[in-house]
């Protein structure tokens, strides 16, 4: 047991940093794992793989993850921006390589391999993005003479052109929308978030007309006998098989015949093993940290801490429902994970990242930490 008059640095985070967030993070790892045991194994027969292939390599991916969410935690308000900035660039750069190097899989280049390990830039580009532009945000409302909203259009517009070009429509439609959420939360007019929202519906309609992939998978959603719907239909007959308790563990079959079933549709694996009861637990487990983080938001005076937390709030938030519409057959196909869930080293250790400075900007902290004026170096609000 930690003392609370200890003034060791652990001492100090642990009675600092809000447990309750933590202990449902970590929850949803450890279903990770139980979820990889019970969707994987067939993946890897039909790629003739070892049975626990992809387990094996889940809990190998679990350690940096738990390093990044820790150490990231523990970071300031100061060192969460300047870190931001750097991962940032560094994933721009490596998007750009990937377009130039990177193996096209499915008519997209997504992945590049360094120092002999498959990466995906942009999952590491979502919360460094939100994160420069919720200080840009916050410099707009502290300081309204600066062009931090114009600046923090032009990152916009960068991050998308880049995520277009490999293409990658489901993170580009992400950022997208945290970008407009926290807009919206900064108080612009509504001219521009109507504008916006127009400009977006324009860039949809060219990505239907010009992008045939992209216009079959809207076919296909609209009308089911356009095309094949056969991920999406079997994600649907799992929910219906396994009712509200599940068929149990290992009784499932539709895993056998999903080719994603232990990324894009492990809930619905999860639903036809263990039934809707998990998912909904699921479902709450990630309410509870979207909410909660919010509520951290409304009442925190600090103008960058408010709009980043809220800001990687939304995007756990909709990443999550994202996939599960997708399950659900609720959205089109997406390609999106599961936050903790899914099979995937670049997406659980860029959550990570997101969840450790979600952790770091809600923990309390003295009031001189954050008030302009008050804090020194060590002030929230100020240029990094």
């Amino acid at each position: 047991m930690v003392s609370r008059v200890e003034r060791t640095p652990f001492a100090a985070w642990w009675w600092t940093v809000d447990r309750l967030m933590l202990a449902a993070l970590i929850v949803l790892m450890l279903g990770g794992i139980v979820l990889s045991l019970a969707a994987s194994p067939p993946v890897a027969a039909r790629l003739g793989l070892e049975p626990f292939y992809f387990v094996n390599r889940h809990i190998l991916f679990l350690i940096p993850t738990l390093i990044v969410l820790l150490t990231t935690s523990l970071l300031s308000p100061r060192n969460i921006r300047r870190a931001a900035l750097v991962v940032f660039v560094v994933s721009l750069i490596a998007i750009v390589a990937t377009l130039m190097f990177g193996a096209e899989v499915k008519g997209a280049r997504r992945w590049i391999v360094i120092l002999g390990v498959n990466i995906q830039p942009s999952e590491f580009l979502k919360p460094a993005f939100v994160i420069l532009i919720a200080w840009l945000f916050g410099e707009s409302a502290r300081r309204p003479e600066m062009p931090s909203n114009t600046v923090a259009l032009a990152l916009l517009l960068v991050s998308v052109s880049v995520l277009v070009l490999q293409p990658d429509f489901g993170q580009t439609m992400l950022i997208m929308l945290v970008w407009g959420s926290l807009f919206f939360l900064a108080g612009m007019r509504m001219v521009w978030v109507v504008g916006l929202g127009g400009a977006a519906a324009i860039g949809l309609a060219g990505a239907y007309a010009t992008v045939p992939h992209v216009a079959r998978r809207i076919q296909r959603f609209m009308d089911p006998a356009s095309g094949d719907t056969f991920n999406v239909d079997q994600a649907l007959e799992s929910f219906m098989r396994g009712g509200w308790l599940g068929r149990g563990p290992g009784e499932g079959t539709i895993k056998r015949i999903l080719p994603e079933a232990h990324t894009d549709f492990v809930f619905a694996v999860a639903a036809e093993e263990f039934g809707v009861v998990l998912c909904l637990v699921l479902l709450a487990l990630y309410a509870f940290v979207v909410l909660r983080a919010l509520r951290r938001a409304i009442n925190d005076d600090d103008p960058f801490r408010r709009f980043a937390v809220a800001g990687l709030a939304i995007l756990l938030g909709l990443q999550s429902a994202i996939n599960m519409s997708v399950n659900l057959h609720l959205i089109p196909a997406k390609g999106m994970t599961l936050p903790f869930i899914s099979y995937g080293g670049s997406s659980m250790i860029s959550l990570a990242y997101a969840m450790g400075m979600l952790l770091a900007l809600t923990r309390e902290r003295p009031r001189s930490d954050y008030l302009p004026g008050l804090g020194g170096l060590a002030v929230a609000g100020s240029p990094a």
